[in-house]
């Protein structure tokens, strides 16, 4: 088994490592995607709309559910596969912008899923606004050798076109909605559908010769809606739609509630993550409660939620009445990496900084950011910090011993502990710092989305999960972009959770 970030630079990515073989899976051009542009910007607006004018996404999936289950979709919404004593399944999210980060992902993945029964994209299959036309090679290029089937939860960035391609592409070919009666005139509602963002005209007409990539009968998958439940075995699955804004509609609410009732255990996947960043976000139901209080509720058994829409990995062990649920954020799958060393020092729930795991590591997160801060600002000098000088200077602010081993010994120096504290790094601010750039709500939203790189190491990752009757494994692994992690793709955490 290769070594890990937790053990050594080299199995973080850095260093002159061997590239991969990812390249050769790249389609022949690849548009790559500038958050800073405001072409993009604009075409992404619906969210920003929602959020000043009223969201209209709990209406919009109501209308996606009824045309399905007119359809013949089972009401239920239940997936009912071949239920087996043992199966293994996939889990990858925010994956589709289409370049090489999320094409380096590919090799490891197929590596370590080769026997598993099917794979769950838990949000944002395709970025920026999840046009039809984009699938080809954000979804079905760099899937078409996974030989199962691959079901999907989506995220705000597909709901930027009202769920249209995404409806299309995994329930069924789901045709368009009929149009909706005109908003009274002067209203909130009247103002947003002026400015709401639409699909372009004839989008989707690649979408057949697309969907040869992935037309083998092992792989096709067909889901009853945006949300779901998967029976297999010994366990279910319950996949939500948080929309364009982290909220559930009082309908699916209801679903949730009723299909939580199975007396077995479940694993929710979820577009937007409860426990992230150390901070706890319960995600609100129309009408009253939330999905943690559906997921705390001991009748309802579940024993993990994994939710996407930040890209990395965190996992967060929560002792619920006596019982432990892991709370999960994995969206490593492809999309620009969101930063780690910005996490504080972890107290929450019960959880501290023993049992909490990241990756990449908040040293790793903070050299690759000052790295990319010195050569936007074109002072390298001062803000390039190597992977040992990172992961000490995080130690140092959070009050923790390095996850990894240093080589040598580490002086921290006033240097060190500037940039850290002007990039965000957890801890008490310094002294000396009392201008921060905008590395947490300002920084996440505008900075990190262009933080996009096309060399290694990249910082991605995705689950692979293990059923039995008795246990779950649940395994994230990495991948850096480079060669020796796409033969042997590091285990950066694993859990076992026992059923009986």
């Amino acid at each position: 088994m290769s070594e890990s970030s937790r053990n050594s630079a080299a199995g973080a990515g850095w260093g002159a490592a061997e590239p991969g073989e990812y390249k050769r899976l790249l389609p022949p051009r690849v548009q790559k995607i500038s958050w800073l542009d405001p072409r993009t910007l604009w075409a992404a607006r619906n969210g920003v709309l929602a959020s000043w004018f009223g969201d209209p996404t709990g209406r919009t999936r109501s209308r996606w559910v009824a045309q399905r289950e007119a359809a013949g979709a089972p009401a239920d919404k239940v997936i009912r596969r071949e239920e087996t004593d043992r199966f293994s399944f996939m889990v990858i999210g925010d994956t589709g912008e289409g370049d090489e980060p999320q094409y380096a992902v590919v090799p490891g993945f197929l590596k370590v899923s080769q026997d598993t029964d099917f794979a769950v994209v838990a949000s944002d299959v395709i970025y920026p606004v999840g046009s039809a036309d984009d699938y080809d090679g954000k979804f079905f290029r760099p899937y078409q050798d996974y030989r199962a089937p691959l079901y999907a939860i989506p995220g705000n960035h597909d709901w930027y076109e009202d769920l249209g391609a995404f409806m299309r592409v995994f329930c069924d070919d789901a045709p368009p909605l009929a149009p909706e009666p005109a908003p009274r005139p002067l209203t909130r509602a009247w103002l947003r559908s002026l400015l709401w963002h639409r699909p372009r005209p004839g989008d989707g007409q690649r979408l057949d010769q697309a969907r040869e990539l992935r037309s083998d009968a092992a792989q096709r998958s067909v889901q009853p809606g945006p949300y779901w439940a998967i029976d297999a075995g010994p366990i279910r699955i319950v996949g939500i739609d948080t929309g364009l804004l982290g909220t559930l509609d009082a309908e699916q609410g209801a679903w949730l509630r009723e299909v939580s009732k199975d007396p077995r255990p479940k694993i929710l996947i979820t577009g937007s993550p409860l426990y992230v960043d150390g901070e706890h976000h319960p995600c609100p139901i129309d009408g009253g409660g939330s999905v943690d209080d559906v997921v705390r509720d001991p009748a309802h058994r579940y024993v993990a939620a994994i939710g996407g829409d930040i890209h990395n990995y965190q996992r967060y062990p929560v002792d619920v009445d006596g019982r432990t649920v892991q709370y999960i954020v994995s969206g490593g799958g492809g999309a620009f990496m969101h930063a780690t060393h910005t996490i504080p020092r972890v107290d929450i729930g019960g959880v501290t900084e023993r049992d909490f795991r990241c990756y990449p590591l908040r040293g790793d997160s903070l050299a690759f950011y000052g790295r990319l801060y010195g050569r936007r600002l074109r002072m390298r000098r001062f803000f390039t910090l190597t992977e040992e000088e990172g992961l000490a200077v995080v130690a140092e602010r959070l009050g923790i011993t390095p996850v990894r081993s240093p080589g040598g010994p580490v002086r921290v120096t006033r240097r060190m502990r500037l940039v850290a504290s002007l990039l965000g790094a957890g801890g008490r601010p310094e002294r000396t710092s009392r201008f921060r750039l905008p590395v947490r709500k300002i920084y996440t939203q505008l900075f990190s989305p262009s933080s996009v790189t096309y060399s290694p190491p990249f910082f991605k990752c995705f689950l692979r999960v293990d059923v039995t009757p008795e246990a779950i494994r649940l395994r994230c692994h990495a991948a850096t972009g480079n060669r020796a992690q796409e033969i042997d793709p590091p285990i950066e955490d694993e859990i076992t959770i026992p059923l009986i």
